[in-house]
């Protein structure tokens, strides 16, 4: 019997609100009001989880945004984004202890290997960094002191009074270069990754149990996708076709451009399941790759009829999927056609820290 997969929506911190992708609308423009909206929908709506992005040039501030929605949630659990380039690593245990003691420890962190914001760190560097990060977030939550001699910190310290005697927040962590892999293979519990086809699915999940099982470590995975549901499936592929109505192709690319990801070797295979899909945009059955046109980073999304998207989650869980990160355009009205449609026959749970 498969467990129960934990089902996450998505809060648009990031100016990630669209009716007509690529056409900005004031109206879902990231604010606190917009984003707390779709947090309390998607936890009356049912979803375990939910994403708090970041991003240093668009929208609103993750950190205080989780410090405050925490106050106004009782069930569903917080998963911020934290930028690893842009803190250093105890302050950023003590504020991850002390939203997580406001949370009643519903948080988990989604760890990104960024940059400092106007520098730029090669790639092998940048995820050494973040596994250094890691394991000095990872002790210092779990309560212990640390003395840590590393590349780019040294440190011996006793963890924060808030952190001690607690355990840490699950890591949620994504990448798909050969340094991004082994870094998630030390460092992560949930491994993340963006839409692909079902064999690509399968061939990463077990190359990353391979990673970490030679490191005595077992990892969850998660994956990152966009939706479109409706009644019926001629209904969700003309939703989806709208939804690119309106864009201009050198708009979408600027848009894309302008990502801080633009050139990763996730977003290269983001373009290469545009380039192979057929006329229509779809690279296997239901999987649709025309998101990606205004976007950087994930950029497909599952279309079709309740049935024929619960299919696919279940193909996905089958292949060893234990968590999905969903998201759709507008961000509170497409949370509210799944929660209605398909979430209640799903068999789902938040993962367990």
């Amino acid at each position: 019997m498969t467990a129960p997969c934990e089902v996450a929506w998505f809060s648009a911190l990031c100016d990630d609100d669209y009716e007509f992708l690529g056409v900005p609308d004031p109206k879902l423009k990231s604010s606190w009001d917009h984003c707390r909206d779709i947090v309390l929908a998607a936890e009356s709506g049912g979803f375990d989880n939910i994403l708090l992005p970041s991003g240093y040039m668009l929208g609103i501030d993750t950190t205080a945004f989780a410090a405050a929605i925490a106050t106004l949630t009782r069930r569903i659990k917080l998963l911020m984004a934290a930028r690893i380039g842009e803190n250093w690593p105890p302050q950023l245990a003590r504020q991850i202890a002390t939203i997580d003691q406001i949370a009643g420890g519903r948080l988990a962190i989604n760890i990104i290997s960024s940059d400092l914001p106007g520098e730029t760190l090669e790639s092998a560097p940048r995820y050494a960094r973040t596994v250094e990060a890691m394991h000095i977030l990872r002790t210092l939550l779990n309560g212990q002191p640390i003395d840590h001699r590393g590349e780019f910190w040294r440190l011996a310290l006793d963890p924060p009074r808030i952190a001690q005697g607690g355990t840490a927040p699950s890591f949620y962590f994504g990448g798909l270069s050969e340094a991004a892999r082994e870094a998630a293979a030390e460092g992560a519990d949930v491994y993340l990754m963006w839409p692909d086809t079902l064999p690509a699915v399968r061939e990463i999940i077990a190359d990353m149990r391979a990673r970490a099982a030679r490191r005595g470590r077992t990892l969850r995975f998660g994956y990152r996708v966009h939706v479109v549901v409706r009644e019926t499936e001629t209904e969700a592929r003309a939703a989806a076709s709208r939804l690119l109505s309106r864009l201009d192709d050198a708009e979408g690319a600027a848009i894309r451009a302008r990502s801080l990801d633009s050139q990763s070797a996730g977003v290269r295979r983001q373009a290469e399941l545009r380039e192979a899909a057929g006329d229509e945009g779809y690279v296997e059955d239901n999987l649709w790759t025309g998101i990606g046109r205004a976007r950087s980073g994930c950029g497909a999304a599952i279309v079709g009829d309740p049935d024929q998207v619960r299919a696919k989650i279940d193909a996905y869980r089958a292949e060893g999927i234990d968590a999905f990160i969903l998201s759709g355009y507008p961000h509170a009205a497409e949370a509210d056609l799944f929660a209605r449609h398909v979430l209640p026959h799903l068999d789902h749970a938040p993962l367990a820290r």
